[in-house]
């Protein structure tokens, strides 16, 4: 293909940057069919330096050698007249917050709460545990600043609002505070200026920082190597001034990164909006430095950031693309398995029928679980590693069992996880001395056939896997529990008893998911993805009782998929602290009205047309002297059908916490606008709708299956031929009974006895009898 035939800015990347392999996938001109895309995909090492310093760059050179027919050397600056826009999402921040490397920071605070985010919320999550190792904080050193600011009034004054200080539109203050502890003479309770917060509640100010014992503090961090802080002060999110002038100053005398509370997340709640700035003065600097080095291979156009540009898009915790100005390592702790959610949300529901769906990304290390119906879970406050982190991200159940998780047999338990034998060593059949794993079970069960799995293994990474490690270790552990055992069990038995604990490890975060909730699981459909899902799908599916299974084409690569299937995010937030009343609905709406047009303003300056910006409204209530905050987003079927929020909140907290406190006042605490700006019209008719109009051809074996080979199934035992169908050479309607396996270049899928597949476009439909 000649480089001049493909036309500049046509070409789209998707790449998802993962923890083993980094997923390329890309799009571009059908040159004999112009209304025609063709697509691509490319796999390759997250890490190979001997090679290659950048993964996903490096998957980019190989896309535009590819698609340009052009020869590219390693090292050259990539030319990007011909790209349209690059997607990627990246594990650099979670990586950093999992190993604890991410940047030297130091935090500043209010002077009297330097021991705060220490402290914490005094939540103790192991309460038995004799030998407590508390995760250190984040943050290398504390600076106190002397100042301070309070809000007029108390909490859970039942005349809150009669006491309250009154104010004019422009914040002047008509009537001062009457409550308890008036002081009789001023407006508060003592000295001090007052004014309006941005939520709306009074704030005196008690002591204004000294800016230049603030500088002063500020060089000697700066002298001793910091260059990185995060500001964190008392009642910043509705009075921002003291750390926008305390930023200011770090600034101007040097600090690269300053991560400021108020801006990064004006929420109520010192502890969590603290740990929060910390984690983003820790994490966005090593983000930084990763997306400058990939910015470098590439020529100056993909950072310009003009409309005629190459576009760079990042994938955001809530499955929302950003651009560079708005991604930070705090938007990033799920980039990785948002772009997964994506793929399975979009590819998988039917506006029409409504079937929810549970998401199963099965991969080397873990298992990730979710759960989508009709729009993406999303979660305000989330613990990692020990740091818990109050950021939008998608609801994610992680749990330690993939297809690298090592089994052992311990105290008379089969066990699977939570330890994992990664890449290095790996698996015992990956010939690295490793020990017995997930994939090890499934090699010895047949579900895993080692001459169609790519031969990359020993010194010469030309070996293919190496069963005999895997029955060499097998044989040793059958030994161990036959002599603890009074019944003689199989080899088989054995092996596959370590499977059944590992479902039964996935199936745990998906009842989470779903019965904890009051959501029954055997109404969803499973979306399964992801290197090992196909392996596990249909006996998860079967032990909670899920009759239908969806596997895409490109299901282990659907996290880079799902990039080029969603959707630019743009977000605003404010404080309110506001009783949900009659009289203060309307001031509220026209908040509202206000933050739609700056989101809309925001996106249409990203390019976006007005048809194709769509826009949520929502505000974080909660009944009053609680302090759950629920993110409400009412329906046109909910009260009046004109954004009742106070229906939509009480249906939110029957849903969750099932009851309701009628005779308490609702608050709201936060007013949220969302906006997406749609980048494509329609992935065309769903997969149930096409099954419904397929005329399906019952496969024969005998003419259509490529081998045969020994495996293993529940209840059945050893099928010894079961027939290997590949995917590739199976058509559109094409229909296969288990028991059976499909394979292609990336998976292996299981189909047991009780199962039946059908090829759609893009699925793989699989029912379960």
């Amino acid at each position: 293909m000649s480089p001049h035939s493909i036309p500049d800015r046509s070409i789209r990347i998707c790449a998802d940057r993962g923890g083993t392999f980094c997923d390329v996938h890309a799009s571009y001109p059908d040159l004999e069919n112009p209304k025609q895309r063709k697509e691509l995909v490319v796999k390759l090492l997250s890490q190979d330096t001997s090679n290659y310093q950048d993964a996903p760059t490096e998957g980019i050179r190989r896309v535009l050698e590819i698609v340009t027919g052009e020869k590219i050397p390693r090292g050259k600056i990539l030319e990007t007249e011909k790209i349209d826009y690059i997607r990627l999402s990246t594990t650099v921040a979670t990586n950093a917050l999992l190993e604890r490397k991410g940047h030297k920071h130091a935090l500043l605070i209010t002077k009297g709460f330097k021991d705060l985010l220490l402290i914490g919320n005094q939540s103790r999550p192991k309460i038995f545990d004799l030998n407590i190792r508390r995760p250190p904080p984040l943050y290398s050193t504390v600076v106190e600043v002397d100042e301070r600011v309070t809000l007029v009034g108390y909490t859970s004054d039942p005349k809150a609002e009669e006491h309250a200080i009154q104010f004019d539109e422009d914040g002047n203050i008509v009537r001062g505070y009457r409550g308890n502890g008036w002081d009789g003479i001023g407006d508060a309770e003592g000295p001090g200026e007052i004014v309006r917060g941005l939520s709306g509640e009074a704030v005196r100010i008690m002591k204004k920082p000294d800016l230049e014992a603030v500088e002063c503090d500020l060089k000697k961090l700066h002298d001793e190597g910091y260059r990185s802080i995060a500001i964190v002060l008392v009642h910043s999110y509705t009075y921002p001034e003291h750390e926008q002038a305390v930023g200011r100053v770090a600034r101007s005398i040097g600090f690269t990164h300053v991560s400021e509370s108020s801006q990064l997340l004006p929420m109520i709640k010192m502890v969590p909006r603290g740990v929060s700035s910390t984690a983003d003065a820790y994490l966005t600097p090593i983000l930084r430095e990763y997306l400058d080095g990939f910015f470098n291979g590439f020529d100056e156009k993909l950072k310009d950031g003009r409309l005629r540009s190459p576009r760079v898009e990042f994938m955001g915790s809530d499955g929302g693309l950003v651009d560079l100005d708005n991604f930070s390592g705090l938007k990033s702790i799920l980039s990785g398995p948002a772009g997964g959610v994506v793929g399975y949300a979009l590819t998988s529901w039917d506006e029409t029928r409504k079937h929810p769906i549970i998401g199963l990304d099965v991969g080397g290390t873990s298992t990730d679980v979710s759960r989508f119906d009709g729009r993406y879970e999303v979660v305000y406050e989330t613990t990692t590693a020990g740091v818990t982190i109050q950021s939008p991200q998608l609801d994610i159940n992680t749990v330690a069992a993939g297809g690298g998780s090592c089994l052992t047999f311990r105290n008379g338990l089969f066990l699977a996880g939570p330890e994992s034998a990664g890449a290095q060593p790996g698996p015992a059949c990956y010939r690295k001395g490793g020990p017995l794993a997930v994939t090890d079970a499934n090699l010895m069960l047949g579900r895993l056939v080692s001459d169609y799995f790519p031969k990359i293994f020993g010194k010469s990474e030309s070996e293919p896997l190496d069963i005999e490690a895997s029955r060499t270790l097998f044989e040793k552990v059958a030994k161990e529990i036959n002599d603890s055992h009074e019944g003689k069990l199989s080899l088989d038995e054995i092996v596959y008893g370590f499977i059944k604990v590992a479902n039964e490890t996935m199936c745990r975060p998906i009842r989470a998911l779903t019965e904890a909730r009051g959501h029954a699981t055997s109404k969803h459909i499973l979306a399964s993805f992801g290197g090992a899902g196909g392996q596990h799908a249909c006996e998860i599916a079967s032990l909670l009782g899920i009759k239908t299974i969806l596997i895409h084409r490109y299901s282990s690569i659907l996290s880079a998929y799902g990039l080029a299937l969603a959707d630019r995010a743009y977000e605003l937030q404010e404080p309110c602290s506001t009783f949900y009343t009659p009289r203060n609905k309307s001031s509220l709406i026209a908040r509202l009205d206000k933050m739609t047009a700056d989101v809309t303003a925001e996106l249409r300056r990203q390019g976006f047309e007005d048809q194709r910006i769509h826009v949520e409204r929502m505000l974080n209530m909660r009944f009053e002297g609680t302090d759950t905050a629920l993110m409400v987003l009412p329906n046109d079927k909910e009260g009046d059908g004109k954004e009742d929020f106070e229906a939509a909140f009480k249906r939110v907290y029957k849903t969750e916490f099932g009851f309701l406190l009628e005779t308490k006042s609702i608050i709201v605490d936060d007013i949220k606008v969302r906006g997406v700006g749609k980048t494509f019209d329609t992935l065309g008719e769903s997969v149930f709708e096409e099954v419904d109009k397929l005329n399906t051809n019952l496969v024969n074996p005998t003419s259509h299956a490529d081998s045969r080979y020994s495996v293993y199934f529940d209840k059945v035992g050893r099928v010894e031929e079961t027939p290997i169908y590949l995917l590739d050479k199976l058509n559109v309607g094409d229909a296969i009974e288990g028991p059976a396996m499909i394979i292609d270049n990336t998976q292996t899928i299981v189909l047991v006895p009780s199962a039946k597949a059908i090829l759609t476009t893009r699925h793989l439909y699989i029912t379960l009898n």
